[in-house]
C-alpha cells in the first residue's frame, strides 16, 4: 500500500507539473522596459520590444500581447538579454483575430450559447439554449425544434476561444533555462507604420534666399502603440523580393554621425543608405499621425531660372499654326552643400515654398517633389508658371534639303521666339530646345551653346516692360 500511494503522489505531482507548464502566462506593455522603432519608406517597421518577465524552468507557454496587429510572423526573433539565461522558441502561433462580438459567434458556429431575452410587455426575463448554425450576413440560431433569423436579446458564452485575443498576440512555446526575472526582447518586421519627409521653405523679399523647416509625417496604422519609443528612419529604397523576405537588421558600423544643425534628428551611414535617429524618445500611438522636426536652416541661398523648354517634333515638318503661345516655367535652385547652410543627405518628400506679401502674411507660391538627395547635389524645384513672362513661337520657313550617306533625310528650318516681359525689371529666360538627329545652328541673334548631344539653349535677357526674339535657322540630318 505505501508503494501504490507513493506512485500516486508521484504522479500527481506529474500531472500538476504538465498542467502549470500548459498554463498560459502572458506579457502585456505593462511589462515593457523600452521599445526601438525603425521605419523604413516602404511600409515597413523593425520592431524591438523588450520586457521583464519571469518564466518557469522548462517549458512555458508565453503570450506575448500588445505587438503590431500587421507582424509579419516568420521575422519574429525571441531571444533573452541576460547573456547567462537561453531561451528555445519550439513553436509560435501569431493571433490576430480580435475580440468583438461578431467574431465571437464566429467562433461559435456549430456551438451552444444562450440567449437572454426581456419581453417588453411584463418584463419578464427568459434563457433559452440554442446553437449557431450560422453568421454569414446575420446570425441563424436553432432552438429546440425552431430555426431563428437575427434574434433580438443578449448572447451569453461559457468562455473566449483561445485562438480570440482582445489585442493582436504572438503566442509561444519556450524553453527557458531559468525560472529567475529577465529581460527579454522580441525583434520582428511590421507593416502598418510609414513616414515620409515634408519641407516647408519661405523666399526672401527678393528671391535670393529662403529658409527651410523640414519635418517628418510618422503614420501608424499597425494595430497597437509603441510607448516611450527609440525612433529611427531609413532614408532610401530598400529592396523588398515578393516573397517578403527582408535584408537582415543587422548591418556594418556606421560610418560618420553628424547632428543636424538645428535639428532634433541626428544622421549616419546605414550601407547605402542614411539612419535618421531622434534624439530623445516619443511615443507612437495607434492610428496616430505624428510629426517631428527634422532641421531648420536659415538664409539659404537660391537660384532662380525662368525656363521656356521646346519640343522635338518641330524640327522635321511644317507647323500649320502661325503663332504658337508657350509657358515660362519658374524654377528655385538650391545647392545641397555646407557653403549653402545646408550639407546634410536629404529624405525624399515634398518642398511646399511660400513668401511673404507687402502685408506680411505668408503666401503659397508652388510645391515639388524631391528625391532622396545626397550632399553637394543640387535640389530644384519647380514652383509653377510665370504670369508676366510671356512667349510665342512660330515657324518662319522649314525645306527639305539635299543630303548624303549616312542620312535619309535633311531638313532646314528657321523660327521666331518672341519673349515679353511685364516686369520692371530685366529678367533672364533660358530657352532649351531639343533637336533630334545631327544638327547645326546655322543662323542665329543670340549665342547658344550645346547643353547636351540633342539640346540647344540659349539665354535671352529681356528688358523691363520690353520684348526681345530670338531668330535662329536650324539644319537637321537623319
Amino acid at each position: 500500500m505505501k508503494s501504490s500511494l507513493t506512485l500516486f503522489t508521484l504522479s500527481m505531482l506529474l500531472a500538476l507539473s504538465a498542467s502549470a507548464s500548459e498554463q498560459e502566462q502572458r506579457t502585456s506593455l505593462d511589462d515593457q522596459t523600452g521599445v526601438a522603432v525603425t521605419i523604413y519608406n516602404e511600409n515597413l517597421a523593425l520592431i524591438k520590444d523588450q520586457r521583464h518577465i519571469t518564466l518557469d524552468k522548462g517549458l512555458n507557454h508565453l503570450a506575448f500581447r500588445g505587438v503590431s496587429a500587421r507582424m509579419r510572423p516568420e521575422t519574429a526573433l525571441l531571444r533573452s538579454l541576460n547573456p547567462h539565461y537561453q531561451l528555445h522558441v519550439l513553436e509560435q502561433n501569431f493571433d490576430f483575430d480580435l475580440l468583438t462580438p461578431q467574431k465571437l459567434l464566429e467562433k461559435y458556429t456549430g456551438k451552444q450559447v444562450r440567449l437572454s431575452r426581456t419581453n417588453i410587455a411584463t418584463g419578464k426575463k427568459t434563457i433559452e439554449t440554442g446553437t449557431v448554425l450560422s453568421t454569414q450576413g446575420g446570425v441563424v440560431l436553432k432552438i429546440a425544434d425552431k430555426i431563428y433569423t437575427n434574434p433580438q436579446g443578449e448572447y451569453i458564452f461559457d468562455n473566449v476561444p483561445d485562438n480570440l485575443r482582445d489585442h493582436p498576440t504572438l503566442v509561444t512555446q519556450v524553453n527557458s533555462s531559468s525560472d529567475q526575472a529577465q529581460t527579454v526582447e522580441l525583434a520582428y518586421l511590421t507593416s502598418g507604420l510609414s513616414w515620409q519627409a515634408d519641407y516647408v521653405a519661405e523666399l526672401s523679399s527678393d528671391d535670393s534666399t529662403l529658409d527651410l523647416t523640414g519635418w517628418v509625417t510618422l503614420n501608424n496604422q499597425s494595430g497597437t502603440r509603441y510607448n516611450n519609443a527609440k525612433l529611427q528612419l531609413v532614408a532610401g529604397d530598400v529592396n523588398q523580393v515578393k516573397e517578403k523576405i527582408y535584408p537582415s537588421a543587422r548591418t556594418r558600423a556606421p560610418d560618420t554621425m553628424m547632428s543636424l544643425a538645428g535639428s532634433a534628428m541626428a544622421e549616419e551611414s546605414l550601407f547605402e543608405y542614411h539612419l535618421y535617429s531622434l534624439n530623445r524618445t516619443t511615443t507612437l500611438a495607434n492610428k496616430q499621425i505624428k510629426q517631428v522636426a527634422l532641421l531648420s536652416e536659415n538664409a539659404v541661398p537660391v537660384t532662380k531660372q525662368f525656363l521656356l523648354q521646346g519640343n522635338a517634333y518641330y524640327y522635321n515638318s511644317g507647323y500649320r499654326h502661325s503663332k504658337q503661345k508657350m509657358k515660362i516655367a519658374v524654377y528655385v535652385e538650391v545647392n545641397n552643400n555646407e557653403q549653402s547652410n545646408l550639407g546634410m543627405p536629404l529624405p525624399k518628400g515634398i518642398v511646399r515654398v511660400y513668401k511673404n506679401d507687402s502685408q506680411g502674411n505668408a503666401q503659397f507660391v508652388g510645391e515639388d517633389r524631391i528625391d532622396h538627395t545626397p550632399k553637394n547635389e543640387d535640389i530644384r524645384l519647380k514652383l509653377g508658371d510665370a504670369f508676366d513672362i510671356t512667349a510665342q513661337k512660330k515657324q518662319t520657313n522649314i525645306k527639305k534639303v539635299a543630303h548624303y550617306a549616312p542620312h535619309h533625310s535633311a531638313f532646314e528650318s528657321s523660327y521666331e521666339i518672341t519673349l515679353k516681359n511685364a516686369k520692371s525689371a530685366p529678367v533672364t529666360v533660358t530657352v532649351r530646345e531639343p533637336v533630334p538627329g545631327e544638327w547645326k545652328i546655322i543662323k542665329e541673334n543670340h549665342s547658344h551653346t550645346k547643353a547636351a548631344s540633342g539640346t540647344a539653349e540659349w539665354q535671352v535677357t529681356i528688358p523691363a516692360k520690353s520684348s526681345e526674339t530670338l531668330v535662329y535657322r536650324v539644319l537637321v540630318k537623319y
